[in-house]
């Protein structure tokens, strides 16, 4: 399965609870949040636009950088 990073404007365990609830809903995913450092990184074979779009759903600021 492919490796993704994004950034995510995350400010606290709550914003990193919101990632988690939408990404667990998304289902077929494995990923790491670095609440530190405002990244999330997800294992998945669904497409890069369907990542961003379930984790705009989070309505925080998501930045796609690129494959990890």
């Amino acid at each position: 399965m492919p490796k993704h990073e994004f950034s995510v404007d995350m400010n606290c365990e709550g914003c990193a609870e919101a990632v988690s609830r939408v990404l667990n809903k998304l289902g077929g995913v494995k990923f790491n949040i670095d609440l530190p450092n405002r990244k999330v990184y997800i294992e998945s074979d669904h497409s890069t636009d369907t990542l961003l779009t379930t984790l705009t759903k989070t309505g925080k600021a998501v930045l796609y950088i690129g494959p990890k």
